[in-house]
């Protein structure tokens, strides 16, 4: 897919770092699997991961969790 934000180069893929803040929990999730900008670096996570991310923040922000960094296990 060609970059949205600069329109000079189509992502190829790669992984991001994510970060998600919710009540009062900042959860961050590394080598999560993405289509990476190879001139602006902008990061584009497929809908499926997102899903997954976000249910992850949901239960650590359910058990208490103020702080946790992770790294991305595929299923």
């Amino acid at each position: 897919m060609k970059c949205v934000v600069c329109r000079h180069e189509d992502t190829k893929p790669g992984t991001a770092t994510v970060t998600l803040e919710r009540s009062g929990t900042t959860l961050v999730i590394k080598d999560v699997p993405a289509e990476v900008c190879a001139i602006c670096g902008e990061q584009y996570v497929g809908e499926e991961t997102t899903r997954r991310l976000l249910r992850e923040a949901e239960e650590a922000s359910k058990a208490g969790v103020q702080v946790d960094v992770r790294k991305f296990v595929a299923a």
